[in-house]
């Protein structure tokens, strides 16, 4: 199976292809989380499913270079994408604000990529504890997947790598409010000496994004897929892409992480300005560092995809600054982003 290279073929794909087998594997969590004991941890999962579905849908595309395994390496976009959306919610709606805590739920996406790895007690630091097996099988299965890549042994330390960023993250955006700044800044610090200019921030959005994880997994199906052709992937998509995802998921959630006093990177930039430049330079970026791989153009596609996909979220609509930035951002795809984000756009309000 051909890896699209056009928004005309990668739309066809996604729609025969790609939905019709993350909605069937979305079903079966939903219905798994719909039989977790414990009231609060049911309660998040299914939430956590159904506001942010899209995650998933938009993250199953790198099953494409998957070629004919495309359907096992959307299996384990999925349940590494539903454990992260689990988990997110559990922390930004928790009923503990204990690091201990976040580290021991999050220790979870690093034995997922670790068939190895023994499992541990997820919940060890909090009231809530039963959840039916849900996490455990989440875990499984994606172990699954990786279990049956004869190469998976060339990603396994660029993979930790990434995961390891993330876990980190969600522990330091999640404790204390006092504690958040000193926590992310000393990380940063930490790091910055092997890290393009940027501001702490920065490269903490570029930390919060699942994206190379799923497209490392999907290229390892590859059986000509060489240990430095995965090293080029992971230094791609972290910083530019990665970065660029998240950094636009902050952009058209600033109402909401107002309201709800949630920790919002786009909000320590000076002024809109500067932010409008500093995503558009994370886009130009992005999109000159993936001519290094095999698959270039399916690369271009999906980092025009992600301004399409965050852009016509009805989020967008309701501020004002938020839509200046961006029109601003979207000149910047070009026409195959304007087509994308018109079938993102109709695809939203069709489906609520």
């Amino acid at each position: 199976m051909k890896v699209p290279t056009s928004f005309i073929s990668l739309t066809t794909k996604m729609v025969l292809k790609v939905q019709p087998i993350t909605h069937f594997y979305l079903r079966e969590w939903k219905e798994r989380a719909g039989r977790i004991p414990d009231l609060e941890l049911r309660k998040q999962a299914l939430a956590s499913i159904a506001a942010k579905k899209f995650h998933c849908e938009g993250g199953a595309l790198y099953g494409l270079l998957a070629g004919l395994h495309y359907k096992d390496a959307i299996a384990f976009i999925v349940a590494y994408q539903t454990i992260s959306d689990y988990l997110d919610n559990l922390c930004d709606r928790s009923t503990s604000q204990d690091p201990e805590d976040f580290r021991a739920l999050h220790e979870s996406m690093l034995q997922a990529l670790s068939p190895d790895m023994p499992l541990s007690d997820h919940y060890r630091f909090r009231r809530e504890q039963d959840d039916g097996g849900y996490l455990i099988a989440l875990i499984q299965t994606c172990r699954q997947v990786v279990r049956g890549l004869p190469s998976y042994h060339l990603g396994s330390a660029a993979l930790e790598e990434l995961a390891l960023f993330y876990v980190d993250l969600q522990v330091y955006k999640h404790v204390r409010k006092e504690e958040r700044l000193p926590r992310l800044q000393m990380w940063f610090e930490g790091h910055a000496k092997d890290l393009p200019p940027m501001a702490w921030y920065e490269f903490a959005a570029c930390t919060g994004s699942t994206l190379g994880i799923f497209c490392m997994v999907s290229q390892l199906f590859n059986p000509s897929t060489s240990a430095m052709l995965i090293a080029q992937m992971k230094n791609v998509y972290f910083p530019w892409v990665q970065g660029l995802h998240i950094l636009l998921d902050y952009l058209i959630d600033q109402e909401e992480d107002r309201s709800g006093q949630d920790l919002n990177f786009c909000s320590y930039y000076e002024n809109k300005e500067k932010m409008a430049n500093r995503i558009g330079y994370f886009y130009h970026q992005a999109q000159e560092s993936v001519a290094c791989l095999p698959d270039a153009k399916f690369h271009r596609l999906i980092i025009r995809g992600l301004l399409s996909i965050y852009l016509a979220d009805h989020k967008v609509t309701r501020q004002k600054d938020v839509r200046d930035i961006s029109g601003k951002l979207l000149s910047m795809g070009g026409k195959e982003a304007f087509f994308f984000y018109l079938h993102c756009w109709a695809y939203r309000r069709l489906t609520g």
